[in-house]
């Protein structure tokens, strides 16, 4: 039985009195982030949250913050990217059969507000435009790797070397905002539409290597059962097309 359909039972059977005691008890649902899968996770707690009257709090952390709320609590999902999902398996702090790709986050390029955007349709035009550009911004994370190995691949590692300022502590946009530098890579559907920046387009051809999240139950989760049922909805069919709102894709299945 799908989520909605679950729901609506559920709310027939409180309806006609049938319901277990304390079934029908509405879950607050905390949902640690990661910065790429954020506005996705968003969308999809907000449809949740309407549809099964549970409370859904989106909250994204990093490092010493993170770490504490994944070890003591208060939460009950988790998403990242495969290899940070890997290591809260192996430390016991997530269920592993409940490890569920999700979601696929494509790259992309913008400039600073009304700067003139530069041509990236094709992989030659995306090399001239970094060869042209006096300073590049991109992360150390997922996208970081396959934005410095797309580089790489067009032989332009070194010759970008001294023009490239990595970023930590939020995302690139923000640093383009401020003009610490004059082009930004990152994933798309966290650059789209911020405020001081202008979106110029996604990564040509195979230099566009998305970006994958997985959600994934943590042991310490006091809502289990509405938590399994959050994880059920991020990959149905009705999620889909709430996560490309945001400008990624639901994960391949």
């Amino acid at each position: 039985m799908g989520v909605r359909a679950t729901i609506v039972a559920a709310c027939m059977l409180g309806a006609l009195g049938l319901m277990p005691q304390g079934a029908a008890t509405a879950a607050d649902l905390i949902i640690l982030t990661n910065q790429g899968a954020t506005p996705g996770v968003k969308e999809l707690a907000a449809a949740f949250a309407r549809s099964s009257g549970h409370k859904v709090t989106v909250i994204q952390e990093e490092g010493a913050a993170l770490e504490q709320r994944i070890n003591t609590g208060p939460a009950d999902l988790v998403t990242g990217n495969p290899p940070a999902i890997e290591a809260l398996v192996k430390n016991g702090r997530v269920v592993a059969s409940t490890v569920t790709p999700f979601v696929l986050a494509g790259l992309g390029l913008s400039v600073r507000a009304g700067a003139p955007k530069p041509d990236i349709s094709t992989v030659e035009a995306y090399k001239a435009t970094l060869l042209a550009a006096k300073s590049i911004g991109y992360s150390r994370g997922c996208s970081g790797t396959n934005i410095g190995e797309g580089i790489a691949q067009l032989g332009l590692t070194e010759p970008l070397k001294a023009r490239t300022i990595f970023t930590s502590g939020g995302p690139v946009t923000d640093f383009l905002a401020r003009g610490d530098f004059e082009i930004g890579i990152q994933q798309t559907n966290i650059m789209v539409g911020v405020p001081g920046t202008d979106y110029v387009g996604p990564l040509p051809g195979s230099l566009n290597k998305p970006c994958p999240s997985s959600v994934a139950l943590l042991t310490s989760s006091t809502e289990q059962d509405a938590a399994r049922a959050m994880i059920t909805f991020m990959i149905s069919p009705e999620a889909a097309p709430l996560l490309r709102k945001t400008h990624v894709e639901p994960a391949k299945r």
